[in-house]
């Protein structure tokens, strides 16, 4: 296949994009200002961990795939621009300096009859008012310019750059062609939208679509936790033969995208702010601190003081299934500061973060074995399937935990009462059993 794609920016999408081209013959030409990345993957080493990807890069670096701080000059056919566009901590804005640096780094190295893609999620209009000037102080109005948002989720990012139908606005009709064109070579279909502005609203419709389900089912578990009820029961039981749309159940909701995009969408909205999507935020990002202060006073039950308290979290990376190394959006980042101000030495534990990651984040690596054993109490985070494998009792020691705070629900909640430890998980609180299954009483105190 004679088409050469450039990628500017090899974060997640633009990473996972130069993989998925090249499997299908493309060559691509990937550029980053990040040295470190650019020696990793010259290496073929991918920075990033997703399935499928390092195998790609390691036959395809100097072949199919190339790797430099720039594209090559007046080679590539098509530039994708892969950026980042961060919002600030404080105000929530979008940032979208890299995407300006981007698109004039993509007028300065190309043809101005490049197909320039924008992939990145950019508040409705960006593409138009902030890559289009650019392109055209260097090219004139030989502009052919597409947006196609990236929607593939971690850890199936491979299949579904091929199985979801891929987006396309584009500036006029022969850039819509151009765009729709070569997202052939890529994906199995096409959805050609009316413009730029359109499709940059299709991919923040979805995140935040995504982000406000969620919330729904973290409501319901907080009302549920306020009435001593389980909140699985309680959806489970509406979702049954019901014809409307099921109820998500509840779960912390972080990573790259989910994590910002309900920002870059009130962005969009201008004065008028949106009624929901800041209020779903709003609620997942409180999720993690209820959690913490829950697992805290817990601790006080449990032990008198949680000063000096040892806790054992597992699950550090956002989610765990599709298992991912992806720390963007952890709970753990806001829960920390609480078991920090509480005096608990944290312990952890992911199978798919390096032990350096986790002092980064403020906590002591720790084997799985020796957290159930070594821990005054569990918490786990996220359900990477190496959780979901735990043998209830048999991960306890002699000296139990008082209590596992399971998430997720991945254990065996009977089994681990069973064996005189406290369950509870997302509002779901049930008070401590009276005696372990030897006949001791434990070392807990009923909420």
């Amino acid at each position: 296949m004679g088409t050469k794609i450039g990628v500017v920016g090899l974060g997640y999408v633009g990473l996972t994009l130069t993989a998925a081209l090249a499997d299908k013959g493309f060559t691509v030409y990937g550029a980053d200002v990040s040295p470190t990345v650019l020696a990793s993957l010259s290496r073929g080493r991918p920075h990033i961990f997703e399935p499928g990807v390092e195998e790609i890069f390691a036959a395809g670096v100097g072949r199919t795939i190339h790797v430099a701080a720039e594209l090559p000059r007046d080679t590539v056919d098509v530039a994708v621009i892969s950026v980042s566009t961060p919002v600030d901590d404080v105000t929530h804005r979008p940032n979208l300096a890299n995407l300006a640096a981007a698109a004039r780094a993509v007028a300065a190295s190309c043809r101005p009859d490049t197909l320039v893609v924008v992939r990145s999620t950019v508040p409705v209009g960006a593409s138009r008012d902030v890559v289009l000037p650019e392109l055209r102080a260097a090219w004139g109005e030989r502009v052919r310019l597409v947006m196609a948002p990236e929607r593939t989720i971690q850890g199936q990012a491979l299949r579904e750059l091929v199985e979801l139908p891929q987006v396309v606005g584009g500036l006029d009709e022969a850039s819509l062609a151009a765009g729709v064109e070569f997202f052939q070579g890529l994906a199995q279909s096409i959805v050609p939208v009316s413009g730029l502005e359109a499709a940059e609203l299709v991919k923040l419709s979805n995140n935040c679509h995504t982000d406000l389900i969620y919330a729904f089912g973290n409501e319901v578990a907080l009302i549920a936790e306020r009435h001593g009820l389980d909140p699985l029961e309680v959806i489970r039981a509406a979702n049954v033969d019901y014809p409307r749309p099921d109820l998500a159940k509840p779960g912390y909701v972080g990573g790259g995208c989910l994590s910002k995009d309900p920002y870059i969408m009130i962005d969009s909205a201008g004065e008028r702010r949106p009624f929901l999507v800041g209020k779903a935020r709003q609620l997942n990002e409180f999720l993690p601190i209820h959690v913490g202060e829950t697992v805290v006073r817990m601790l006080v039950e449990a032990r008198g003081r949680s000063h000096g308290a040892r806790l054992a979290v597992l699950g550090w990376a956002y989610k765990g299934w599709p298992a991912t190394d992806d720390m963007r959006g952890t709970p753990i980042a806001t829960m920390i500061r609480v078991f920090a101000a509480a005096g608990v030495t944290v312990l952890g534990h992911d199978p798919m973060v390096t032990d350096d990651v986790i002092r980064q984040y403020g906590g002591e690596p720790v084997s799985l074995d020796k957290a159930f054993t070594e821990a005054d109490a569990v918490l786990i985070i996220n359900d990477h399937p190496d959780y979901r494998a735990i043998r209830v009792p048999e991960a306890f020691g002699a000296a139990r935990p008082a209590f596992v705070y399971d998430s997720w629900r991945v254990l065996d909640g009977d089994a681990v009462s069973a064996a005189g430890v406290r369950y509870a998980g997302l509002g779901y609180l049930p008070p401590a059993p009276t005696a372990v299954a030897a006949g001791e009483t434990p070392e807990v105190v009923s909420a």
